[in-house]
C-alpha cells in the first residue's frame, strides 16, 4: 500500500514563495513517476509539474520559471518550489505517484494567494 502525505501550503502574498512537500510510504523506487496536480474551484484538475518515467521533468505553461519540481529519492519525497506567486496560483495541490499500473493521490494542501 502507497501512501502520499502534502504539507507546506498556506498563505501567501502575491509575489511570495512556498515550498511543498510530499512524503511517500510503501514500497517506492526513483523509477516511479511523482508529480503535482492541482484544483481550483469550478476547475479541472491540472498538471503541475511532474517527474516522468525517465527521470525528466515537465510544467505547465503557467508555471514555467516560476515553479520547480525535485525529489529526494532517498526519501521518497518530492517538492515543489513556488516562487513568484500569483492570485491564479489559488487552489488544492495534490501529489501523486505511478506504481506499476496503480496511480495514487495525496490529501491535498490548500494554497492560497492574496493580498
Amino acid at each position: 500500500q502507497v501512501q502520499l502525505v502534502e504539507s507546506g501550503g498556506g498563505l501567501v502574498q502575491p509575489g511570495g514563495s512556498l515550498r511543498l512537500s510530499c512524503a511517500a510510504s510503501g514500497t517506492i523506487f526513483s523509477i516511479h513517476p511523482m508529480g503535482w496536480y492541482r484544483q481550483a474551484p469550478g476547475k479541472q484538475r491540472e498538471l503541475v509539474a511532474t517527474f516522468t518515467s525517465g527521470g525528466s521533468t515537465k510544467e505547465a505553461d503557467s508555471v514555467k520559471g516560476r515553479f520547480t519540481i525535485t525529489r529526494d529519492n532517498a526519501k521518497n519525497t518530492v517538492f515543489l518550489q513556488m516562487n513568484s506567486l500569483k492570485p491564479e496560483d489559488t487552489a488544492v495541490y495534490y501529489c501523486n505517484i505511478f506504481v506499476g499500473v496503480q496511480l495514487y493521490w495525496g490529501q491535498g494542501t490548500q494554497v492560497t494567494v492574496s493580498s
